[in-house]
Parts: structure tokens; sequence; C-alpha cells
């Protein structure tokens, strides 16, 4: 996480005049350097005298950014890794906020990642984004078609929201937002062709339907008619 700034206590300073005196101390959270602030001089009558500055801990973007937030599984057509062309091509996100714990300067703090958006990339042109996580067949809230034969990878981002409880106390909302990446799927589109078959022979359900070795000659060509879509 970033930089935590302590405000050292007072102690009385020496010389001639009534005060205090603070020394601030910025802690790199994650390499850990401390760099020294120097000292300063409180004097009486002022709040810095009657009271020395309490620590402040915050959490920042970029400290959202470095915390290790999970990839949403994500999940596209039917489990056998294949699909038709043209059939509807479900996908859907196992969507939870996540709570991951750190201590900075001896306190604990609570961070809390929701998710509130989904992007997914059906790997041939086609976009859609959408606040809806989806759900599984037989729902279509979320899905989308290929139009040609190939091989495709479905990439879903998904955007975080964050908050922070320091000590166990009330959540504060973290500036900003995160993305997240999950591992992509693949899937295959194949076109399937009616036949006459010899209905005394029985189907071969290891070869039929058939799915090629994923190679360069094998990959999905790009949809020209590709869109962007919000649901």
């Amino acid at each position: 996480m970033g930089d935590a700034l302590i405000i050292g206590g007072a102690t009385p300073a020496q010389g001639p005049s009534e005060g205090v005196t603070q020394r601030g101390t910025r802690i790199d959270n994650e390499t850990g350097e401390r760099t020294d602030l120097g000292i300063r001089c409180a004097r009486p009558n002022t709040p810095e005298f009657d009271k020395a500055p309490p620590v402040v801990i915050t959490v920042t973007q970029s400290d959202f950014a470095r915390m290790p937030v999970k990839p949403l599984q994500a999940h596209a057509g039917p489990t056998d890794g294949w699909l038709a062309v043209n059939m509807i091509n479900v996908l859907y996100a196992e969507s939870e906020p996540q709570e991951l714990s750190v201590e900075l300067l001896d306190t604990p703090v609570a961070i809390r990642a929701t998710p509130r958006s989904y992007h997914w990339n059906l790997g041939d042109g086609n976009t859609i984004t959408t606040t809806n996580p989806g759900k599984p067949y037989p729902s279509e809230v979320v899905s989308a078609t290929y139009a040609q034969e190939g091989w495709y990878d479905i990439t879903l981002t998904t955007t975080f929201s964050g908050q922070f409880s320091v000590a166990g106390g009330e959540w504060q909302d973290i500036d900003g937002t995160i993305e997240v990446t999950s591992d992509p799927v693949p899937i295959y589109s194949k076109s399937l062709e009616s036949r006459l078959v010899n209905g005394d022979v029985p189907v071969d359900e290891d070869e039929d339907p058939w799915i090629p070795e994923r190679t360069p000659d094998t990959e999905g060509p790009q949809d020209p008619a590709a869109t962007h879509r919000k649901i």
C-alpha cells in the first residue's frame, strides 16, 4: 500500500520558550523505507500543544490497485468447450464482494472490493459492457453468438469499487476504481451441417462433433460487423 504518515507524540521542547516538539516519519508500506520529516515545535494555546495530531490511516486508489483482488471466475458457452455457429453463447461471472485484511502502523485495516461492472471481449471484435453479472443457462440476460467457425478466447474484465475500515470502524469509500482481468475462456464455434447417416452404425460420440486442435489455421476470424453493446 502507499505511504503512511506518523506524527510522533508530544514531548517538552528544549529552550527558553515553553512548548512541545513533534517528529514526523513517512513510511513506505510497500518497501518499509522510513523518511524522517524532521521536527516541528508546538507552542502553548495551540491545538498542536493541547493534543498531538492522531495517526491518520487512509487507502488511496493506487493502494487499492496493489491489493491482491482475485479475478472473477468467468463462464461462457456449454461446458464441453464448443458451440454451434449462431447458437446462443451464455456469459456469466461468479460475482461476490471480496474482503482482504492488512495491518498498517500496528492497526488492522480491512479492504472490501465490490464488483460494479463487467466487460466481455468475445475475441471476434464484439464486446459487451454490463452491470449485470449474468446467470447460467437457461438465462440469456448476457449472451452473444458467433457468426463464423473457429477458436475464440472470451475475456472478462471486472471493475471493482473499494472501501476500507480501520480497526473495525465504519466503512469509508476509496476514491476511484480498479480493473481486474480474468483468465480467458477458450471456446470453439463449429459450423454444423446436416447429413444422411447409416442408422445401423452407432454414433461415435468421441468423434462427432469433432473439434480441431487449436492452431493458427483454426483461429476464428474477426466479425466484420462487430459492435460494442451495453446491457
